[in-house]
């Protein structure tokens, strides 16, 4: 009987073990770092990461050091460093530990109707915030709110916030971040200071692109970094998207300007001119046969309009005269 009840016990303790084991091993694979997008990995940690926005860094930077902070509107092109920028100031102001409980971020993917204005936000802005970090250093008596895509939000959305603002002054401060500052209704426009996001200078998205290039140990030539930032037009997130994907895609050779033109859906200067070329044959059948190559490449066609205004505009070949009217028919 006894060699009975041993005889289960004994095999049940394999498994178990087998378990412990695997659990080992599961945890000890999740200390391996998960890829994560460029995009994400060389976001700016702290303030002084941010690049090219020299006045918004500036008034954080008085805000770090304990002065008060104002609401704030940030609006400019796309991959300016906009979110970036804010949510890189409320990590210094309340450090890792506060940073969950003292910063709601509300996306245009939630849900952001005046229903939402008034009972989440509203509940969150009346929460007292304690002036005290974990780690001993001081920490402002706020919590921050940041819309992002604020001008998606209703008209009737942004009314019901501009009463929580004002009531909630005491305890919270509110980030609003758009790309169109005109969707914004004048009474929040007028609460907050306005920041705008220029694009990115050339130099200075070279500088990023290379240092991530050289952190990654991408081969790319100097011509195709400046080829990139040209494609990106201004737009950092786009740029470094576009390098992750061709170092993918090229597995370890270097990276052309050939590539970055198949990746970003540019089309080819060559067929660009040969465009215009068979524009000016007058030449119906010729310029027939364009068209079909380009419908059959699969160019966007508003891809096609803004590089043949480009061409239009910087070449010297066309008069003032012909030029308005070659725009006025692309308009």
């Amino acid at each position: 009987m006894q060699a009975f009840l041993k005889g289960p016990a004994s095999i049940s303790t394999k498994p178990v073990a087998a378990k412990e084991k695997s659990a080992a091993g599961s945890s000890g694979e999740g200390k391996r770092t998960k890829p994560i997008p460029w995009v994400e990995k060389y976001r700016p940690k702290n303030v002084d990461e941010v690049a090219f926005q020299d006045e918004v860094v500036a008034v954080l930077k008085k805000s770090l050091e304990g002065a008060d902070l104002p609401n704030l509107l940030f609006y400019g092109p796309p991959g300016t460093g906009k979110t970036s920028t804010i949510l890189a100031a409320a990590r210094e102001l309340f450090g890792p530990d506060l940073f969950r409980q003292r910063v709601l971020e509300l996306n245009a993917s939630d849900e952001r109707g005046i229903q939402v204005i008034r009972e989440k936000v509203k509940a969150f802005a009346q929460l007292t915030a304690s002036g005290s970090r974990s780690d001993g250093k001081m920490c402002p008596p706020f919590k921050i709110v940041i819309l992002d895509e604020a001008d998606s939000m209703t008209s009737a959305a942004q009314a019901a916030l501009r009463r929580t603002m004002e009531k909630e002054s005491k305890t919270t401060r509110f980030c609003l971040i758009c790309n169109y500052i005109s969707r914004i209704i004048e009474p929040l426009t007028s609460r907050c200071s306005k920041f705008r996001f220029k694009p990115l200078s050339d130099s200075i998205q070279q500088q990023r692109l290379l240092d991530v290039s050289e952190k990654e140990h991408v081969k790319i030539s100097n011509e195709a970094v400046s080829y990139l930032v040209k494609v990106s037009e201004g737009d950092l997130r786009k740029a470094i998207t576009f390098l992750q994907s061709a170092t993918r895609l090229m597995g370890g050779k270097e990276i052309t300007e050939k590539i970055i033109t198949e990746i970003a859906g540019v089309i080819p200067k060559e067929t660009i001119d040969e465009l215009l070329l068979g524009c000016q044959s007058g030449s119906f059948e010729k310029l027939e046969t364009l068209a079909k190559n380009l419908i059959n490449e699969g160019f966007a066609v508003a891809q096609l309009v803004n590089q043949l205004h480009d061409t239009v505009v910087e070449s010297e070949d066309y008069s003032d005269k012909q030029k308005s009217a070659i725009v006025e028919k692309l308009a």
